[in-house]
Protein backbone atom coordinates (compact mmCIF):
# COMPACT_ATOMS: atom_id res chain seq x y z
CA UNK A 1 0.00 0.00 0.00
CA UNK A 2 1.11 3.33 -0.93
CA UNK A 3 1.75 6.27 1.64
CA UNK A 4 -0.43 9.48 1.29
CA UNK A 5 1.12 11.86 0.24
CA UNK A 6 0.87 14.64 2.90
CA UNK A 7 2.09 11.86 5.40
CA UNK A 8 5.37 11.62 3.51
CA UNK A 9 6.02 14.87 3.79
CA UNK A 10 4.67 15.30 7.48
CA UNK A 11 7.82 15.52 10.03
CA UNK A 12 6.50 15.30 13.24
CA UNK A 13 8.21 13.44 15.92
CA UNK A 14 11.17 14.75 13.66
CA UNK A 15 14.45 17.09 15.08
CA UNK A 16 16.46 18.88 13.14
CA UNK A 17 19.65 21.03 13.64
CA UNK A 18 20.11 23.99 11.24
CA UNK A 19 23.64 25.88 11.46
CA UNK A 20 23.88 29.42 10.01
CA UNK A 21 19.61 29.10 11.17
CA UNK A 22 18.97 32.78 12.54
CA UNK A 23 18.49 34.57 9.64
CA UNK A 24 18.52 34.45 5.75
CA UNK A 25 18.47 31.40 4.00
CA UNK A 26 18.87 28.79 7.31
CA UNK A 27 15.86 30.59 9.03
CA UNK A 28 13.70 29.90 5.33
CA UNK A 29 15.11 26.35 5.89
CA UNK A 30 14.28 25.66 9.51
CA UNK A 31 10.93 27.25 9.39
CA UNK A 32 9.99 24.90 6.43
CA UNK A 33 11.06 21.90 9.01
CA UNK A 34 9.75 23.44 11.67
CA UNK A 35 5.83 24.21 10.09
CA UNK A 36 6.50 20.33 9.02
CA UNK A 37 6.33 19.21 12.54
CA UNK A 38 9.90 19.18 13.78
CA UNK A 39 11.66 20.47 16.49
CA UNK A 40 14.60 22.44 15.72
CA UNK A 41 17.73 23.87 17.28
CA UNK A 42 19.60 26.82 15.43
CA UNK A 43 22.73 27.54 16.05
CA UNK A 44 24.71 30.47 14.77
CA UNK A 45 27.50 32.93 16.08
CA UNK A 46 25.45 35.64 17.55
CA UNK A 47 22.90 35.00 20.58
CA UNK A 48 20.95 38.16 19.81
CA UNK A 49 20.08 37.26 16.39
CA UNK A 50 18.85 33.62 17.13
CA UNK A 51 16.90 34.62 20.07
CA UNK A 52 14.76 36.47 17.79
CA UNK A 53 14.75 34.34 15.44
CA UNK A 54 13.60 31.53 17.18
CA UNK A 55 11.55 33.72 19.06
CA UNK A 56 10.16 34.26 15.41
CA UNK A 57 9.43 30.41 14.74
CA UNK A 58 7.88 30.32 18.13
CA UNK A 59 5.28 32.90 16.83
CA UNK A 60 4.49 30.25 14.22
CA UNK A 61 3.95 27.48 16.21
CA UNK A 62 7.34 25.82 15.95
CA UNK A 63 9.00 24.53 19.38
CA UNK A 64 12.47 26.12 18.29
CA UNK A 65 15.68 26.41 20.57
CA UNK A 66 19.01 27.61 19.88
CA UNK A 67 22.62 27.78 20.90
CA UNK A 68 25.81 30.19 19.77
CA UNK A 69 28.67 29.14 18.27
CA UNK A 70 31.18 29.49 15.88
CA UNK A 71 30.99 26.51 13.66
CA UNK A 72 34.40 27.17 12.58
CA UNK A 73 35.72 26.44 15.45
CA UNK A 74 35.96 22.01 16.07
CA UNK A 75 35.74 22.37 19.61
CA UNK A 76 32.30 24.47 18.92
CA UNK A 77 31.27 21.59 16.96
CA UNK A 78 31.83 18.72 19.81
CA UNK A 79 29.73 21.53 22.00
CA UNK A 80 27.10 22.06 19.67
CA UNK A 81 26.83 18.26 18.98
CA UNK A 82 26.49 17.30 22.87
CA UNK A 83 24.34 20.43 23.31
CA UNK A 84 21.88 18.69 20.71
CA UNK A 85 21.85 15.05 21.75
CA UNK A 86 21.76 16.68 25.38
CA UNK A 87 18.12 19.30 24.24
CA UNK A 88 16.86 16.99 21.01
CA UNK A 89 17.65 13.40 22.06
CA UNK A 90 18.46 12.65 18.91
CA UNK A 91 19.56 14.81 15.37
CA UNK A 92 17.29 13.16 12.77
CA UNK A 93 17.88 16.17 10.23
CA UNK A 94 21.10 17.82 9.72
CA UNK A 95 21.14 20.98 7.73
CA UNK A 96 25.01 22.55 7.24
CA UNK A 97 24.31 25.87 6.02
CA UNK A 98 26.33 27.91 8.25
CA UNK A 99 28.69 29.53 5.26
CA UNK A 100 30.85 32.76 4.35
CA UNK A 101 31.82 34.71 1.55
CA UNK A 102 35.05 37.08 0.67
CA UNK A 103 35.63 39.18 -2.39
CA UNK A 104 39.24 39.28 -3.91
CA UNK A 105 40.58 38.74 -6.96
CA UNK A 106 42.13 35.70 -7.02
CA UNK A 107 46.28 36.97 -7.26
CA UNK A 108 45.74 39.25 -4.52
CA UNK A 109 43.24 36.80 -2.47
CA UNK A 110 44.23 36.84 0.78
CA UNK A 111 45.80 33.74 2.85
CA UNK A 112 43.38 34.42 5.82
CA UNK A 113 40.43 35.29 3.78
CA UNK A 114 40.84 31.67 1.81
CA UNK A 115 41.31 30.39 5.42
CA UNK A 116 38.06 31.37 6.51
CA UNK A 117 35.98 30.57 3.99
CA UNK A 118 36.97 27.06 3.76
CA UNK A 119 37.06 26.37 7.64
CA UNK A 120 33.30 27.36 7.66
CA UNK A 121 31.95 26.16 4.09
CA UNK A 122 33.23 23.45 3.52
CA UNK A 123 35.69 21.81 7.15
CA UNK A 124 32.87 22.76 9.44
CA UNK A 125 30.16 20.65 6.92
CA UNK A 126 32.56 17.48 7.59
CA UNK A 127 33.31 17.69 11.20
CA UNK A 128 29.48 18.32 11.45
CA UNK A 129 28.35 15.62 9.53
CA UNK A 130 31.18 13.81 11.34
CA UNK A 131 29.85 14.16 14.89
CA UNK A 132 26.56 13.85 14.08
CA UNK A 133 26.51 10.81 12.77
CA UNK A 134 28.77 9.05 14.71
CA UNK A 135 26.60 9.90 17.45
CA UNK A 136 23.21 9.95 16.43
CA UNK A 137 22.25 8.78 12.92
CA UNK A 138 24.59 6.03 12.25
CA UNK A 139 23.81 4.21 15.28
CA UNK A 140 20.32 4.26 14.78
CA UNK A 141 20.86 3.51 10.91
CA UNK A 142 18.66 6.99 10.52
CA UNK A 143 19.48 10.44 9.28
CA UNK A 144 18.87 12.94 6.59
CA UNK A 145 22.04 15.19 5.65
CA UNK A 146 20.95 18.39 4.17
CA UNK A 147 24.17 20.60 2.56
CA UNK A 148 23.96 24.13 1.43
CA UNK A 149 25.82 24.51 -1.91
CA UNK A 150 25.25 26.82 -4.45
CA UNK A 151 25.42 27.23 -7.93
CA UNK A 152 28.45 29.06 -7.59
CA UNK A 153 30.05 25.28 -6.97
CA UNK A 154 28.90 24.16 -10.15
CA UNK A 155 31.47 26.40 -12.55
CA UNK A 156 33.36 29.21 -12.53
CA UNK A 157 32.57 33.30 -12.67
CA UNK A 158 33.62 36.06 -14.62
CA UNK A 159 35.74 38.56 -14.15
CA UNK A 160 33.82 40.88 -12.10
CA UNK A 161 32.75 38.56 -9.48
CA UNK A 162 36.16 37.65 -7.96
CA UNK A 163 34.97 34.54 -5.59
CA UNK A 164 37.46 32.17 -6.01
CA UNK A 165 37.72 30.69 -2.51
CA UNK A 166 33.35 31.12 -2.10
CA UNK A 167 33.21 28.76 -5.59
CA UNK A 168 36.15 26.55 -4.61
CA UNK A 169 34.31 25.59 -1.10
CA UNK A 170 30.77 25.18 -2.59
CA UNK A 171 32.00 23.00 -5.29
CA UNK A 172 34.07 20.81 -2.70
CA UNK A 173 30.50 20.88 -0.81
CA UNK A 174 29.08 19.33 -4.02
CA UNK A 175 31.74 16.35 -3.79
CA UNK A 176 31.35 15.87 -0.39
CA UNK A 177 27.05 15.88 -0.71
CA UNK A 178 28.07 12.94 -3.22
CA UNK A 179 31.06 10.65 -1.85
CA UNK A 180 29.48 10.89 1.72
CA UNK A 181 25.96 9.37 0.19
CA UNK A 182 27.81 6.62 -1.39
CA UNK A 183 29.56 5.56 2.21
CA UNK A 184 26.54 6.35 4.59
CA UNK A 185 23.84 5.06 2.08
CA UNK A 186 24.61 1.68 4.35
CA UNK A 187 23.43 3.19 7.14
CA UNK A 188 20.37 4.56 5.94
CA UNK A 189 21.38 7.89 6.20
CA UNK A 190 19.87 10.63 2.83
CA UNK A 191 22.66 12.75 2.09
CA UNK A 192 21.65 15.79 -0.48
CA UNK A 193 22.44 19.76 -0.98
CA UNK A 194 20.59 22.64 -1.80
CA UNK A 195 21.98 24.42 -4.64
CA UNK A 196 20.77 28.11 -4.54
CA UNK A 197 21.02 30.82 -7.29
CA UNK A 198 20.11 34.60 -6.00
CA UNK A 199 18.29 35.14 -2.86
CA UNK A 200 18.18 38.29 -1.00
CA UNK A 201 20.30 37.54 2.10
CA UNK A 202 23.59 39.35 4.42
CA UNK A 203 25.97 37.71 2.47
CA UNK A 204 24.44 38.84 -0.87
CA UNK A 205 22.96 42.65 -0.48
CA UNK A 206 26.30 43.99 -1.68
CA UNK A 207 26.10 42.19 -4.72
CA UNK A 208 22.70 43.45 -5.18
CA UNK A 209 22.78 46.94 -4.52
CA UNK A 210 26.16 47.00 -6.77
CA UNK A 211 24.21 45.15 -9.83
CA UNK A 212 20.63 45.66 -9.24
CA UNK A 213 17.71 43.09 -8.37
CA UNK A 214 16.65 43.33 -12.07
CA UNK A 215 19.29 42.51 -13.68
CA UNK A 216 20.32 40.06 -11.74
CA UNK A 217 17.14 38.73 -12.19
CA UNK A 218 17.42 39.08 -16.21
CA UNK A 219 19.88 36.49 -15.82
CA UNK A 220 17.31 33.23 -15.01
CA UNK A 221 14.97 32.11 -17.45
CA UNK A 222 11.82 32.94 -14.88
CA UNK A 223 13.40 36.62 -14.64
CA UNK A 224 13.47 36.24 -11.13
CA UNK A 225 15.60 36.03 -7.93
CA UNK A 226 14.44 33.44 -5.20
CA UNK A 227 12.33 34.69 -2.32
CA UNK A 228 11.34 33.72 1.53
CA UNK A 229 9.49 30.46 0.19
CA UNK A 230 11.70 28.63 -2.57
CA UNK A 231 13.43 27.16 -0.66
CA UNK A 232 11.01 25.41 1.37
CA UNK A 233 9.57 22.56 -0.88
CA UNK A 234 13.08 21.22 -1.51
CA UNK A 235 13.71 21.50 1.80
CA UNK A 236 11.00 19.21 2.93
CA UNK A 237 11.77 16.83 -0.37
CA UNK A 238 15.27 15.95 1.17
CA UNK A 239 14.42 15.65 4.50
CA UNK A 240 11.09 13.61 4.61
CA UNK A 241 10.31 10.11 3.78
CA UNK A 242 9.23 11.54 0.07
CA UNK A 243 13.01 11.72 -0.73
CA UNK A 244 14.27 8.44 0.63
CA UNK A 245 14.71 7.20 -2.68
CA UNK A 246 17.23 10.42 -3.30
CA UNK A 247 20.57 10.63 -2.04
CA UNK A 248 24.32 12.12 -3.34
CA UNK A 249 21.83 15.21 -5.52
CA UNK A 250 22.34 18.41 -5.95
CA UNK A 251 19.11 20.14 -6.46
CA UNK A 252 19.81 23.85 -8.11
CA UNK A 253 17.01 26.50 -6.91
CA UNK A 254 18.18 29.25 -9.10
CA UNK A 255 15.03 30.69 -11.77
CA UNK A 256 16.38 28.02 -14.44
CA UNK A 257 20.07 29.91 -14.25
CA UNK A 258 22.13 26.61 -14.30
CA UNK A 259 20.17 25.26 -16.70
CA UNK A 260 21.74 27.55 -19.44
CA UNK A 261 24.88 28.43 -17.91
CA UNK A 262 27.15 26.62 -20.71
CA UNK A 263 25.62 28.56 -23.20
Amino acid sequence: MSTPVRQLFDLTGKTALVTGGSRGLGLQIAEALGEAGARVLLTSRKAGDLEESAGHLKERGIEALWIAADMSQPSEIVRVTQDAMARLGQVDILVNNAGATWGAAAEDHPLEAWDKVMNLNIRSIFLMSQAIGKHSMIPRKSGKIINVASIAGLAGNSADMSMVAYNTSKAAVVNFTRTLAGEWGKYNINVNALAPGMFPSKMTKGTIERIGEKALAGHAPLLRIGDDDDLKGATLLFASQAGKHITGQVLPIDGGVSAIIAA
